[in-house]
């Protein structure tokens, strides 16, 4: 047999998930979802086409990001999952083998659901929404092609701010610094400095941009799940202003209040990188992140032009 489709693994995953309440390491999941599915030594020696993982487990992963998104499941650190209370109730609710009905809406109707970062009390839930009609009608091959694309990207995105939340605090400062050389910053790496102390000022790096380092960029780099505030953007401007620096960039695993934005945006000297914008550079510049290339056939009118 191959490999069964992800929406296949929900279930399994769930089920084992629920009689682990305090939750399992991934690993275990992928292996006890295969032994419900049957898979053979053969099936789960299957690779993705791009060689970079087997497929029941990237199969599983996928079936467990729908129960994340229907508010079911949560990754409170890295590499563990872990039914909410919501789950739990679910799959008590609704005995084994799920129906085809119900089965659909967990893999269709929480799809565009945002994921928040593991540690941040609040799960993402929310009601179903019934499809438009513009949704429900049938897409083109390049539409659907953009949709998985969006996904993926949402999906690495969410998954990036989950493992940001769980990295050390010194250890975030040295991946940001990573982010902001392969963005350009700094002739070499030499160049981008972790120097994040007590006491430090509210500075956390410094980049020089020339190789004398007469200029220079004061970096902040705080792995928070709380919104930053005005004053913290405030005592990063005072840091600046006792380094008699003119260019600082303030970077977040979370969001900035709307009096953070406005003074930020009033100082004119102050860059605000949040925690979904980061995520994003760094799938743009692969700084924890490999790209794949996709090779789409197009046909070439013109080379057959007589």
């Amino acid at each position: 047999m191959s490999v069964p489709t992800y929406d296949q693994f929900v279930e399994p995953v769930m089920r084992y998930l629920a009689k682990h309440p305090q939750g399992a390491p991934a690993r275990d999941v992928h292996d006890a979802a295969a032994e419900a599915l049957h898979l053979s030594e053969t099936d789960r020696a299957e690779l993705l086409p791009s060689g970079a993982q087997r497929t029941y487990k990237n199969r599983a992963g996928w079936a467990h990001d729908r129960l994340k998104r229907a508010g079911f499941s949560v990754s409170p650190r890295r590499g563990h999952w872990q039914l909410t209370e919501q789950g739990r109730a679910f799959a008590s609710t609704h005995p084994a083998p799920l129906s085809d009905d119900v089965l659909e809406r967990l893999v269709t109707e929480h799809k565009d659901v945002r994921l928040r970062p593991a540690t941040d009390v609040e799960e993402s839930a929310t009601l179903p929404v019934e499809p438009t009609a513009s949704e429900r009608a049938p897409a083109s091959p390049d539409d659907r092609l953009e949709q998985a694309m969006a996904e993926l990207r949402q999906a690495v995105t969410a998954e990036l701010l989950e493992m940001l939340s769980q990295v050390s605090p010194e250890y975030f400062e040295t991946i940001v610094l990573d982010l902001l050389h392969k963005m350009g910053y700094g002739t070499n790496r030499a160049d981008l400095l972790r120097v994040g102390r007590p006491g430090d000022g509210g500075i956390d790096g410094v980049i020089s941009l020339d190789r004398l380092g007469l200029e220079k960029v004061y970096v902040q780099a705080k792995r928070w799940q709380s919104p930053v505030s005005r004053p913290d953007i405030q005592g990063f401007y005072g840091a600046l202003a006792g380094q008699r620096a003119n260019k600082g960039v303030f970077i977040t695993t979370s969001t900035f209040s709307q009096q953070a934005i406005d003074f930020a945006g009033s100082v004119e000297r102050i860059v605000l990188v949040d925690g979904r914008k980061l995520a994003n550079l760094m799938i743009d510049h692969e700084v924890g992140v490999t790209l794949r290339s996709l090779r789409v056939p197009k046909l070439d009118s013109d080379y057959f032009e007589e």
